[in-house]
């Protein structure tokens, strides 16, 4: 069980940090709204480490001892991580989901940038569809096809906000269009981080990324109705909020340069109560064929991972990999700082 002192602290950090998900969470029911919650700001503190800290090598490796000290059961005294531990504990959480996303912000250490399509999708499945698998498991749902749709949400929802922060994200040196796009363009990635442009081109790249999010928000539809009733409603509000942001793009032109995409309190009040209308209409409506169709290439080992329900206690391979590289990374900055100091002495 979470503890209440640490409940709250998680409730007011989601309160603060992420007004989406703030407003969807209240239409869940307490018994997955709370561990959600918990979920949520461990997933926040995650991001934030990594994307405001200078040292971005050294914030992926303290969350990665971070999360080995919670799977080991001997979380860190903060109530970010002491919420995260009872989770884990009490739904059984398979390890490779949480890695999932430190793998993801890894490469965002790494400032990697993405050759195509399929590449922000790897990416998107890491940062989001992780999260979305955390939440099923949180609802006791544990069906592949279930899942599966659960990731296209996920990846939706990151793509959506890459079509809203190109301009922020160019300014920060950080590149998530698609390399070959850029490249088709005639755009040099580096000159669009020195001065990006609305350009038309670029307005193009962002139209793409807001349709192939709609294309996924509609497929994820289908799996809403496979979730227990009472949850319904808090899923389809995150799906029309975040969704709201695509339709927001639409009508400054998929200009994400000169402005940001913000919706307002009575767009989400009104999303919510569509959802709440659409979710006691799937109690009548028969399932989607669409609810079977095949997971995305990029997140299937998350829905083998949740659906089999099997905790894993080794990292993957690949996991391994990039955090060697960013170990190394931290090795050399110190020796480069040590090397400084004698110089200077």
């Amino acid at each position: 069980m979470i503890a209440p002192a640490d409940l709250e602290h998680c409730r007011e950090a989601i309160r603060h940090g992420s007004l989406s998900f703030h407003a969807a969470s209240k239409l869940l029911p307490a018994k997955v709204r709370d561990p959600a919650l918990a979920l949520y700001a461990f997933c926040r503190l995650a991001d934030d480490e990594v994307d405001l800290k200078a040292e971005k090598a050294e914030a992926v490796l303290r969350l990665r001892d971070r999360l080995d000290a919670v799977y080991a059961g001997r979380p860190q005294n903060a109530a970010p991580d002491r919420a995260f531990a009872a989770l884990v504990d009490d739904f059984e959480m398979p390890r490779a989901l949480p890695d999932a996303l430190l793998e993801g912000l890894a490469w965002d250490a790494e400032a990697r940038r993405y050759k195509t399509l399929s590449g922000v999708r790897d990416y998107s499945a890491r940062v989001a569809s992780a999260v979305g698998a955390m939440m099923c498991v949180l609802m006791g749902v544990r069906d592949a096809d279930a899942l599966a749709r659960a990731c296209d949400l996920g990846v939706a929802m990151q793509l959506t906000n890459i079509a809203r922060d190109v301009g922020e994200d160019a300014l920060e040196g950080r590149i998530y269009l698609p390399l070959d796009w850029l490249e088709e363009a005639g755009i040099d990635p580096d000159a669009h981080c020195t001065d990006p442009d609305a350009s038309e081109a670029v307005r193009a790249m962002v139209r793409r990324l807001v349709m192939e999010a709609n294309r996924l928000y509609m497929r994820s539809e289908a799996g809403v109705g496979a979730l227990p009733l009472s949850c319904r409603p808090g899923i389809y509000g995150a799906r029309f909020i975040y969704a709201g942001i695509g339709s927001r793009l639409r009508s400054m032109k998929y200009d994400s340069i000169s402005a940001r995409a913000r919706t307002n309190k009575w767009q989400k009040i009104g999303w919510l109560g569509q959802s709440l209308l659409l979710s006691g209409a799937t109690v009548v409506m028969p399932r989607s064929a669409v609810l079977y169709a095949r997971p995305l290439e990029e997140v299937q080992f998350l829905v083998d991972a949740a659906a089999r329900g099997v905790p894993q206690t080794t990292r993957s391979d690949a996991l391994i990999s990039v955090l060697a590289t960013l170990e190394q990374h931290r090795q050399d900055q110190r020796a480069h700082l040590t090397g400084q100091r004698a110089g200077v002495t």
